[in-house]
């Protein structure tokens, strides 16, 4: 901690002034108060741009200021005033950006010229565009491409995921991980086994005509605040939303409307959650079976004495299968056992459940809070059964609703970006574009990371992004990067990743998603795709930051006309020229989900994917939607549960940040000022383990595999949080998860339950000076 840390409650509620403070400081700081403001205003509208942060749907009628706090955030970020040109690069070494912060490393602006590593000097140089195409080619050339990984982060366009994706099957590989594998490839293994489509079937009008909202492992004050609109005019309509989280996050407690003058001026707020559970960490299966046990059982009770039936049986006779195994499996468990591994009482989960089902229509929300555990994918297909049981999916005002973190990293999966083939239309790929593709499973994410430490993969090339920063197993992630031959990082700033170079390294710098992107034919505008299945246009309108900067679609294009040979089939220079053209073949790959594409793609609030499950059609292997029977009612199995001097640890983003982009110190919602290096613990806790407040400690990850896993100097805070569990911030914290320590099937690093021992590093440091 600095000097001017502290740590003190926060009162307040989400949004209200405290938002608008943050908004404005943040474009004063950018240098665009004036400027960012006006741009703000075509932010998420139909003929604006779309915000470059979350994925949270845009309406048909937007509200006044469409952007959230973080958005504007974001925003502020891409459009600072400040640059990093080849002279910042002269004047300081990589060993020396490397002791900068993650927020001071971004901080200092948007990078202006294509560099490359000089291992003599320890500095980037520049290079020229064509320079740099011409190596990156030769070298992309001189590899195996089951060697080389294409990553994507979730803000590429669907233009540009789609030439990206396009480019590295041509190329000869399926190494395409991108962000979604850190956070939501739970979501996309669970659903299409449960109810046959790999996204959420919510639409943003659902919300207006819903009687109940299930809400998991989601942090909307901070992750996605326009949600906080749809959520309040809920709440005012009297619908019940029932809340399970470890930690009582202030978005989900209460909210006052920035953009309504009356409760600025009166300081109202509205109350979000109707109930809030604070489950244990990994115990939402338990929840979720309580839950399901207490509506079996009450509807068991209601038949045998001739009573009004609790369950939809017409739907589950029609829609459904393996509901007699589900069903027999809840009543068999006991409810000392769901307690325990829930952490919460009978009593509350009878509770959630009756209010549940007096509601005929009800949607399940969830975050990463379900994704990122060993049983991820049995935590989403528990959630699902519980809306089984009352037909809650395929009808007005129900159904599951993921909430998606990136602006487009739900689009990208949906046009290509994808390591299973079977997933992608490869047969259409190879008529259309006359190659054959590769039908070999790729690299995931954790199967990069296994892949670079073992020394398999040669190459890395990056769309966006902070990999060595986002990805778990930190040390040896960094001790192994610079065995790289090759590493090429396509970005708007400057980060992490940056700094730890392979043999030969490259920073690409590309026009950022609000900067205007002037093409051959005029310029250009993008798509993307939000977390309902919905897809928006986006122009940029604003100057970009370099005249030296190229486009995303540019550089893909410029980097494959350089590695592949001559194909007639694919116009890069004509799809540069012209993304109409891009999103033509788009249309051409996936008609069934982009009729219309270029036609449609300005209708106000966009247009939907068609979501067969909405329709009650199950593309599943059993032709129903099926229920799911848990291996378990534990989340984290394999964590030692028995010593009690081990916690179960869960990160978390603070109110400043977004996935690996820190704006700044100020977690407002959790009262945490001037530092990042906190571990949030239960009081009972503290005491238990002979700690104090303000301690700092040594967190050590507590498995037995050879490895030691460290962070030092995290800050001991009394919490809200379960006994036996804490909290502390990512990617801080990202050095404790070991590459193994994923989800079944998916392989989502298991981020919100890491095992950890606390040891005291030295003696608490002075309180702060007010």
């Amino acid at each position: 901690m600095n000097d001017e840390s502290k740590i003190q409650p926060y009162s307040g509620p989400a949004g209200g002034w405290g938002s608008v403070r943050s908004v404005e400081s943040i474009l004063t700081k950018e240098g665009r108060l004036v400027s960012g403001n006006a741009i703000l205003l075509k932010q998420n509208k139909p003929d604006g741009y779309a915000c470059v942060s979350c994925a949270w749907a845009k309406p048909a009628n937007p509200h006044p200021f469409e952007y959230c706090e973080n958005g504007a955030k974001a925003t502020a970020w891409e459009l600072t005033t400040k640059r990093v040109t080849p002279e910042f690069f002269a004047e300081h070494t990589v060993s020396d950006l490397r002791t900068w912060t993650d927020h001071d490393l971004e901080e200092a602006g948007r990078l202006t010229h294509p560099m490359r590593f000089d291992a003599g000097s320890d500095t980037y140089v520049p290079v020229s565009w064509e320079d740099a195409f011409h190596e990156i080619g030769q070298e992309l050339k001189s590899f195996d491409p089951r060697e080389v990984v294409f990553y994507t982060s979730g803000r590429a366009s669907l233009e540009t995921s789609y030439m990206w994706a396009l480019f590295a099957r041509l190329y000869g590989t399926n190494n395409l991980p991108d962000s979604s594998n850190m956070c939501h490839e739970s979501t996309s293994v669970a659903l299409p086994k449960s109810i046959g489509v790999p996204v959420g079937t919510v639409i943003l009008d659902d919300f207006e005509k819903t009687d109940c909202i299930l809400f998991f492992g989601q942090n909307v004050g901070t992750s996605s605040p326009r949600m906080l609109h749809p959520l309040q005019d809920a709440s005012k309509r009297g619908v019940p939303i029932i809340t399970f989280n470890p930690i009582k996050e202030r978005g989900l407690e209460r909210f006052t409307n920035p953009q309504a003058p009356t409760e600025m001026l009166t300081g109202s707020e509205t109350r979000i959650s109707s109930q809030y559970h604070q489950v244990k960490i990994g115990g939402d299966i338990a929840a979720l079976m309580g839950m399901a046990k207490s509506l079996i059982e009450a509807d068991d009770r209601a038949r045998e004495a001739g009573g009004k039936p609790i369950l939809d049986h017409a739907f589950i006779a029609e829609h459904t299968h393996g509901f007699e195994e589900f069903a027999q499996a809840a009543r068999q468990a006991s409810w000392p056992d769901l307690e325990r591994r829930s952490g919460l009482p009978q009593e509350a989960l009878e509770a959630a459940a009756t209010v549940y089902s007096q509601a005929n229509a009800a949607m399940g929300i969830y975050g990463m809070g379900l994704t990122q555990h060993k049983a991820g994918v049995e935590n989403v297909q528990m959630l699902v059964n519980l809306l089984l049981l009352r037909g809650n999916i395929g009808k007005p005002g129900a159904g599951i609703c993921p909430v998606r973190g990136h602006s487009n990293v739900q689009g990208q999966r949906t046009v290509g970006i994808s390591e299973k083939p079977e997933l992608v239309p490869l047969d259409k790929l190879k008529e259309q574009y006359s190659f054959e593709p590769p039908r070999w499973k790729g690299l995931s994410t954790v199967e990069t990371c296994e892949a670079i430490i073992n020394g398999d993969v040669k190459a890395f090339v990056a769309l966006g992004g902070n990999f060595v920063r986002a990805v778990p197993e930190t040390a040896a992630m960094e001790e192994a990067w610079p065995r790289l031959r090759l590493s090429v990082q396509i970005s708007t700033k400057l980060n992490r990743n940056h700094l730890i170079p392979g043999e030969i390294s490259y920073i690409l710098p590309c026009l950022g998603r609000i900067e205007i992107d002037e093409q051959e034919t005029g310029p250009q505008a993008v798509s993307v795709e939000d977390s309902t299945a919905c897809i928006h246009g986006s122009k940029g309108i604003a100057k970009p930051a370099s005249s030296d900067l190229l486009s995303e679609p540019r550089i893909v294009a410029e980097i494959a006309k350089a590695t592949l040979p001559v194909n007639d089939n694919v116009p890069w220079d004509e799809w540069v020229a012209d993304y109409a053209r891009v999103r033509d073949a788009i249309e051409e790959t996936y008609p069934e989900d982009f009729r219309g594409f270029n036609e449609r793609m300005w209708q106000p609030g966009g247009f939907h994917r068609p979501i067969a499950a909405r329709e009650r059609r199950w593309k599943t292997e059993t032709g129903k939607a099926n229920f799911t029977t848990p291996k378990s009612l534990e989340a984290d199995l394999g964590i030692a549960e028995q010593d009690a001097n081990i916690l179960k640890l869960m990160t978390l983003r603070s109110n400043d940040q977004f996935n690996t982009t820190v704006y700044g110190y100020y977690d407002r919602f959790r009262g945490v000022r001037g530092t990042r290096m906190v571990l949030f613990m239960n009081r009972n806790d503290i005491a238990r383990l002979n700690l104090a407040e303000g301690d700092l400690v040594t967190l050590t990850t507590a498995v037995d595999d050879g490895v030691m896993r460290q962070v030092n100097g995290l800050r001991v805070t009394p919490y809200d949080i379960p006994e036996g569990c804490c909290g502390a911030y990512y990617p801080e914290c990202n050095p404790l998860i070991p590459v193994w320590h994923h989800a079944d099937e998916s392989k989502v690093p298991a981020a919100k339950s890491i095992p950890i021992r606390i040891t005291l590093m030295q003696e608490k440091q002075p309180e702060a000076a007010e």
